[in-house]
């Protein structure tokens, strides 16, 4: 069975993480990798945040599975020749380089697209046109630079960044899906174009809600669902909800059994309004069913502090999985809180293969992430990372020299 992607060559000049999630994906999907580093040090990941000696590190295992990888100078004469070759001899060329980086290499998109007028240049940067387009940009400054920060936190409280890496990886989802509607654009066209993601805007998309919501505070004056609207104020920005939900319907994370000891044990519980009569049931409040008091979301607001009380007086008769499992039965929407160590072991998780345990060369097994995006025709074999520079005699086979010229290459610290 082919892979979505099959046949489809990428030239991988991407670093961290924003740029290697992207490119990983389209792995995954079967997209040929090339993961090209520098000479010498290669990815600034293999030896960040390191957990085995001279292996490694999980940062980088994790971001660049199912690739192959050549080292190669490009500041030498020869090592520029050999990343043309590969331009006119692959599909897309993707990079997360500081702004100007590729031109100042002298390849531009016109070098580029007079090589290979079907190339499609991929690039993700942190902001994009306009005051902020040559600062740099990491996980948290995309965060607070796309609204996710000053939404995030607890009320009053100052503003807070998730552990969500929504502007590096959800960069990379979002440039991966630019390369692939490129992609099937060229089948009409013939010809690549330019792609580009800026983590700002990223993070910006993912917090649309809020986006929504400070249009509604401006027409309103409040937002009924934050919890500001019990006994607090509002002034003329979205403020910090806390757990509230942003769906409209009221949530709230409530202890379960053994909270005083164990940091995650705890559930996320909506009120939504079709659901008020088996929760008013389940916790043992018959009588707020048919209450005028109750019975209307408008009329629950006022009191939404005092029923989530009650209601965490019942959870925390449970553990978080015998709440959720009470709770489902009356399809009742909640959530336990997962741990990382939770996660690691759930079996549902590692059945569907979006847990999965993968053998390295080196550092020998470890759990990562699979593909999250799951196709019937398109199954999945989560491979190792390569270690650096390992296929570059290969590719350079394809590319046509041999193996005097490859040890010349070598020899002079082109690759």
């Amino acid at each position: 069975m082919s892979k979505a992607l099959e046949g489809i060559k990428i030239i991988d000049f991407t670093h961290v993480q924003s740029g290697p999630s992207c490119t990983q994906l389209l792995a995954w999907l079967g997209a040929d990798v090339i993961k090209i580093e520098r000479v010498g040090d290669g990815d600034g990941t293999r030896k960040q945040l390191c957990d085995i000696a001279n292996a490694d590190s999980l940062y980088f295992t994790m971001l660049n599975h199912n690739k192959r990888a050549m080292t190669l100078n490009t500041k030498t004469p020869e090592g520029l020749d050999i990343l043309n070759r590969l331009i006119g001899h692959c599909d897309v060329l993707v990079e997360n380089f500081a702004p100007g980086a590729l031109d100042r290499m002298g390849v531009t998109w016109e070098h580029i697209h007079a090589l290979n007028p079907r190339m499609i240049l991929a690039s993700v940067k942190g902001f994009g046109p306009g005051r902020y387009q040559a600062c740099k940009a990491y996980e948290n400054v995309a965060q607070c630079a796309g609204g996710a920060a000053s939404t995030t936190g607890f009320e009053y409280g100052a503003p807070m960044v998730t552990g969500a890496q929504i502007g590096d990886s959800g960069s990379g989802l979002h440039l991966a899906l630019g390369i692939v509607s490129a992609l099937f654009q060229r089948h009409a066209t013939g010809r690549g174009q330019k792609v580009s993601v800026s983590m700002q805007d990223s993070v910006l998309n993912l917090c649309r809600v809020k986006l929504r919501d400070q249009q509604r505070l401006e027409r309103t004056g409040v937002l009924e669902e934050y919890p500001q609207f019990i006994g607090g104020e509002f002034n003329d920005t979205v403020p910090r909800a806390g757990n509230a939900s942003g769906g409209g319907q009221p949530g709230g994370m409530l202890k379960c059994k053994g909270w005083e000891t164990d940091p995650n044990a705890y559930i996320y519980f909506l009120i939504q309004a079709a659901a008020w009569p088996s929760i008013c049931k389940v916790i043992g409040e018959n009588s707020w069913i048919d209450n005028d008091d109750f019975n209307v979301p408008a009329a629950r607001l006022p009191k939404l502090n005092m029923i989530f009380k009650r209601i965490e007086q019942w959870t925390m008769t449970k553990t978080k999985y015998e709440a959720m499992e009470l709770l489902n039965q009356y399809d009742i929407p909640c959530s336990p809180v997962l741990s990382m160590k939770e996660i690691i072991n759930d079996e549902s998780l590692r059945a569907s293969g979006s847990i999965v345990d993968v053998d390295h060369p080196v550092r020998g097994k470890y759990t990562t992430v699979g593909m999250p995006v799951k196709m019937s025709a398109n199954t999945v074999d989560i491979t190792a990372s390569p270690l650096q520079g390992e296929h570059t005699h290969h590719i350079l086979h394809e590319l046509g020299f041999n193996d005097r010229a490859i040890a010349l290459l070598r020899n002079k610290g082109v690759i």
